[in-house]
């Protein structure tokens, strides 16, 4: 019992050194990794001006990203679990950066799509290839929390982003010879990753085994707890072929699309409803006012992220942790356009933000319940390539109805709809899970 003790607590200080050590540093680069992803919805305020672009162009534009990002996707991944996780996420960052920058030279409709395009392309597999890295390094009692943690970069890039974008926009004119803001804030925010990238090169352990900041016996403790859990948890090594054929694999990549519907309509299109908010209400935002608006709702959804995570890793239970803050983002939503208050609209739209925030952490602890090795590698990929499909569907919908009818609310309701579709699959499928469970567990019933 003393030695079971002693290697609990030397697993205990190895995940400790661990949080510490990685998530700071994955955080920053997922950080990066956001903002030049959705910066494109600040530069809209004037590049779509500039470029002659109309809404529906500029959300075809905004989500071909994820069609380059779908199809890269599970490749990638699996190339990660092959090579390694410091080699390949550096590789993905300095050409996602190298894109990113290449951005504000685009010229019109055409190479404006092809930007956006090839920056799906590089960027494919960084977020569920830092996903599956965290399953190396951390037991599954703490995963929500710790990619929670992790997935705080994403409204921390627009609680930090959003003011940094529209300050290099508002004064980034002549600037290096730029001729519009938008210009140079694409050029200077993508800098940031490929220089990040090489340090990844340099620094990043790809398993415990790697790491030289923990003690032999502490390599040894965390390698061997988490490969006992996986084998408790999944006893047979799950195949790549099996694991893209697996149902509750497609039924988590519809969830996941319900739930990121929403994200992405934020990130495209909330800088676009809040400078909305002047005419309805004849209120007056600058740019950098604008950015600073929207950070609003990032920063309250942060917590309830963090929280939500913390109580499902503390029960247990994940269903509901999902279900319940994707059905209040759709409330959220669903209402924003409706209130007669520019407070009462941002409230609405924190909500919302609360409600996606929360349920995606959750959500990437159900795949680990019934994948491990090149499977989960291939299965978490294509649960996020699939999930992030809403990223072209949702900004490119939105734009069209807003054309079509001159309004974004009925785009918030497609949103609303998309969240609930999210928590009555997850629910019905946690009830699946749960008889199943009850039927392995009787015994055999013997013939009369």
């Amino acid at each position: 019992m003393v030695d079971g003790v002693v290697t609990d607590r030397t697993t205990e200080g190895a995940v400790r050194k661990a949080m510490w050590r990685l998530l700071p540093f994955l955080g920053l680069c997922y950080l990066l990794n956001y903002v030049d992803r959705v910066n494109v919805g600040f530069a809209a305020l004037t590049m779509n001006r500039d470029l002659g672009l109309s809404a529906a162009a500029y959300g075809l534009g905004a989500g071909l990203f994820f069609i380059g990002y779908f199809f890269f996707e599970v490749p990638s991944n699996v190339i990660l679990h092959k090579v390694g996780a410091r080699i390949w996420i550096a590789r993905i960052m300095i050409t996602w950066g190298a894109v990113a920058s290449a951005t504000a030279f685009v010229q019109g409709e055409l190479s404006f799509y092809v930007a956006r395009l090839l920056l799906g392309i590089a960027e494919a597999g960084f977020f569920p290839g830092i996903i599956l890295y965290l399953t190396y390094w951390f037991p599954r009692a703490q995963r929500a929390k710790v990619v929670a943690l992790f997935f705080l970069a994403v409204p921390l890039s627009s609680v930090l982003g959003a003011p940094i974008s529209t300050l290099l926009i508002q004064n980034g004119a002549g600037v290096l010879g730029f001729s519009a803001g938008w210009r140079f804030m694409f050029f200077v925010e993508g800098i940031p990753a490929v220089l990040l990238g090489i340090v990844v090169l340099l620094v990043l352990p790809s398993r415990p085994r790697d790491a030289r900041w923990l003690t032999a016996g502490e390599r040894t403790a965390l390698e061997q707890r988490i490969a006992g859990e996986d084998a408790e948890a999944v006893p047979h090594t799950t195949g790549i072929r099996r694991a893209l054929r697996d149902g509750r694999v497609l039924a988590l990549s519809v969830v996941y699309f319900g739930v990121v519907f929403g994200l992405y309509v934020l990130a495209f299109f909330l800088p676009q409803v809040v400078s909305d908010l002047q005419a309805r209400f004849g209120v007056r935002f600058s740019l950098v006012q604008i950015g600073l608006v929207t950070a609003i709702p990032y920063a309250v959804a942060s917590v309830a992220m963090l929280l939500n995570a913390r109580h499902s890793d503390r029960t247990g239970e994940r269903t509901l942790h999902i279900a319940l803050p994707a059905l209040i983002g759709a409330a959220g939503v669903a209402v924003a356009l409706y209130l007669d208050s520019p407070y009462l609209v941002i409230a609405a739209v924190t909500v919302c933000a609360c409600g996606v925030f929360a349920a995606i952490p959750v959500i990437w602890q159900l795949p680990s319940a019934f994948l491990t090795g090149a499977g989960a590698a291939a299965g978490i990929a294509l649960i996020n390539s699939f999930g992030n499909l809403s990223g072209f569907a949702g900004p490119y919908v939105t734009g069209w109805l807003a054309d079509l009818t001159g309004s974004f609310r009925p785009g918030m309701w497609v949103v609303a709809g998309f969240m609930t579709l999210a928590a009555v699959i997850v629910v019905a499928s946690g009830r699946r899970a749960r008889a199943a469970r009850t039927a392995d567990a009787r015994p055999p019933t013997r013939p009369a």
